[in-house]
């Protein structure tokens, strides 16, 4: 029985560097130092959420049905996991709905165009 290799050292909580590959055809055998792949880093939570969320195809409501938890715990975990593969946004949830009512309001105000307003949304994370 295969094992998946853990994504940190149980010791220190360090991380691992991959020094040897073996061919599982031949069972040749590679030594040096070599990187994992970006989810490798992932706890086995995380890969399944992952797994989960590509399959319901990134809707939340299907994920919410799919693991039984509330949408504000999917967005918590999208948003753990993000940060732990290095993706987090800079700005928070919050921060960009109160930048995006902020265009609106100057939109209905008459201080942009409809143009304008059109660039400044998309350009919002």
């Amino acid at each position: 029985m295969k094992h998946k290799a853990p994504s940190a050292c149980p010791v220190c909580g360090g991380s691992y560097e991959i020094t040897r590959l073996t061919c599982k055809a031949c069972e040749s055998e590679l030594g040096g130092h070599f990187t994992g792949c970006d989810f490798c880093i992932l706890t086995n939570d995380e890969a399944l959420f992952v797994l989960t969320f590509l399959k319901c195809r990134g809707s939340i409501k299907d994920v919410e049905k799919e693991l039984g938890i509330s949408y504000p715990t999917v967005r918590s975990r999208l948003d753990a996991i993000l940060e732990h593969l290095g993706l987090k946004s800079t700005a928070s949830f919050d921060e960009i709905k109160e930048e995006r009512r902020l265009i609106l309001n100057k939109l209905e105000n008459g201080e942009i165009t409809a143009d304008q307003a059109a660039k400044m949304l998309k350009g919002i994370l």
